[in-house]
């Protein structure tokens, strides 16, 4: 009956509203609304479904992507040794005149960063001078591609390496300069090492009298000293962790030992008097 028809008593019968969920085509199959309405919602989450396995199926046809600091460290060699903890300074005011790099040009030398064969840790121990190298091709020095493209994007233009090893014939330590062209970029590199250390590091020297043990525990710092990196790398000859009486502050004092080097360069710049 149309709307406003009369019933045939005098009265009006109102149509009973359609369904928000009624569909004509559905309707005249004789579907009632609330089976169209449960069809309508198990449509949408099959819908839904579908559209999310595609999705998933599209991103894994792009490919994995790899961490860029996963892959430096993947292409060291199993047997490569690195430190296992490290710890950044940055540069004192003491090295401002040696910020720049265009202010003290004058290259470094193995006789002037190595002329001590001795490093003196106490009245009873002493670190020996084993082995020491001079590098124009900084890459020659440092292993991991992202330390050798930071180093290389800071300048570098020289690494001097010391190998020592102590009179008790116990510690085995390495001190590395790192010739860089400015403040700025020496602060940069050694923060990014408190991260990359672990997939980027220097090359340890060897020699028949010291070297860091494969798999061995050792301990490592870096400290920017105007545009130079000093690396400090220090670690038990039998490669076992530091115990109470290993006193590793003061084989790392000794080992800075080499650092004399650019506070002669500072002196000869502002004077004795600084």
């Amino acid at each position: 009956m149309a709307r406003g028809e009369d019933d045939g008593k005098g009265r009006k019968r109102r149509r009973t509203p359609r369904s928000d969920w009624q569909f004509p085509v559905l309707t005249d199959m004789g579907m009632r609304p609330e089976r169209q309405r449960l069809l309508v919602i198990i449509s949408t989450v099959v819908a839904v479904i579908v559209a999310g396995v595609g999705f998933v199926t599209v991103i894994r046809s792009l490919g994995t992507y790899t961490p860029e600091r996963q892959a430096t460290a993947a292409v060291l060699a199993p047997d490569t040794v690195l430190p296992k903890v490290f710890h950044g300074w940055n540069s004192p005011k003491l090295f401002d005149p040696v910020a720049e790099r265009t202010k003290d040009g004058k290259a470094l030398t193995e006789k002037e960063v190595f002329s001590q064969k001795e490093l003196t840790v106490s009245k009873k121990l002493k670190l020996k001078l084993a082995a020491k190298r001079l590098d124009r091709d900084c890459s020659q020095a440092l292993q991991g591609a992202e330390l050798v493209e930071l180093a290389a994007e800071a300048g570098c233009t020289q690494t001097a390496r010391g190998l020592y090893l102590s009179s008790d014939g116990r510690y085995v330590g390495q001190y590395t300069l790192l010739n860089l062209k400015d403040a700025q970029s020496a602060g940069d590199l050694v923060e990014q090492l408190k991260v990359l250390y672990r997939g980027g590091w220097v090359q340890p020297l060897t020699s028949g009298k010291a070297a860091f043990p494969p798999g061995g525990y050792s301990e490592a710092g870096g400290y920017a000293l105007g545009h130079y990196v000093g690396l400090v790398w220090l670690g038990r000859v039998d490669g076992a962790e530091p115990t109470a009486k290993d006193d590793y502050v003061s084989l790392t004092l000794a080992l800075r030992g080499a650092e004399k080097a650019v506070y002669r360069r500072v002196v000869s710049i502002t004077g004795p008097s600084s």
